[in-house]
């Protein structure tokens, strides 16, 4: 019988994307159960079938609000714990330095607790991991974590292949609008691709169908991470902001370009080994994820759109070029 190994991961879609690769890798060893918001599940048969999620929505993981202890279902949360508690979990992971995730591993019974301590929390671990670096990049947080359980998790080379594929897919949504690189650029990036004879589909978030429809633009705005994961079946390079859907299309063997904003591409960018992107103009609060001091994100309004346009070109055509020699 396999032992059975708890994993965290409480956060975004694109968390769950990077830790794609040691997902599939400890299910061949142990067996899985991932606690992670709902959407885990639309990406579970996909990614990684063998796995089991709980869905939970930890209530520190929102955007506003998120200490509003009144606010908090306790009795679910109580609920959940005597449900993991009862599974005699052999071992526990989490890939954040996030001593709430800590405190939930010892809570949930995890025998020994694998994560990257801070703040005192190497107490709730018995095994914490000291990174030389703590801004390194995430995914190589969950390589620590598999050597740790004695596994090998070599760097995502392993990706499908896209050969057949032929379009370009824009996406030019993201979790929060800080994130966004301006709608007009994305539609004057979108005409000029055009022209080069490229086949072109935008993908957009609900909140922007309107804009790209006032543009007579056939933009789509995938109504869940199912339906996102069938429009990226088609595409051979993906061009997006900092955002789940990059990710996703990463690990779904999908080149990728970024337009990074407040956050680092150093600990956040897209696995796929031909992934490249851009990095917004320096700011002394960087990294700042989610939210901004100023009015609007410099460090994605001043990037030089006509020097990025033609580095999205340069990288579509060497994507198309290597590819096509495979």
């Amino acid at each position: 019988m396999k032992r059975r190994l708890l994993v965290l991961d409480l956060w975004g879609v694109g968390d769950l994307a990077v830790a794609s690769p040691f997902l599939r890798l400890a299910s061949q060893e142990y067996e899985v159960t991932l606690v992670a918001k709902p959407a885990a599940e639309d990406l579970r048969l996909r990614f990684w079938p063998e796995v089991h999620v709980i869905p939970f929505t930890a209530p520190w993981s929102a955007f506003r609000g998120k200490y509003r202890l009144h606010e908090w279902r306790w009795k679910a949360i109580r609920r959940l714990l005597e449900t993991m508690r009862s599974q005699n979990f052999d071992a526990g992971v989490s890939a954040r330095r996030d001593p709430r995730d800590h405190l939930l591993m010892a809570l949930m019974g995890a025998k020994r607790r694998y994560g990257f301590p801070r703040l005192g929390s190497e107490l709730l671990l018995t095994d914490p991991i000291n990174l030389a670096e703590p801004l390194a990049h995430r995914y190589t947080h969950w390589q620590h974590l598999a050597k740790a359980l004695g596994l090998n998790l070599p760097a995502p080379t392993d990706l499908p292949k896209r050969t057949k594929q032929e379009k370009i897919i824009v996406h030019t949504g993201a979790g929060q609008p800080v994130r966004v690189w301006p709608l007009v650029n994305y539609e004057r990036l979108v005409a000029r691709l055009r022209e080069r004879s490229y086949k072109i589909q935008v993908l957009c978030d609900p909140d922007q169908l309107s804009f790209w429809q006032g543009r007579g633009e056939a933009a789509i705005a995938p109504a869940n991470l199912t339906e996102l994961c069938d429009l990226l079946e088609s595409a051979r390079v993906f061009v997006g902001n900092d955002s789940g859907p990059g990710h996703l299309a990463a690990v779904s063997g999908i080149p990728t370009f970024t337009i990074f904003g407040p956050q680092f591409p150093s600990l956040f960018a897209p696995i796929h080994p031909s992934s490249e992107w851009v990095e917004g103009p320096p700011c002394p609060y960087k990294p700042c994820h989610d939210s901004c001091r100023f009015q609007v994100p410099h460090c994605l309004h001043n990037i030089n759109e006509q020097d990025l346009s033609e580095r999205i070109e340069l990288f579509i055509a060497k994507q198309i070029r290597s590819e096509s020699c495979v």
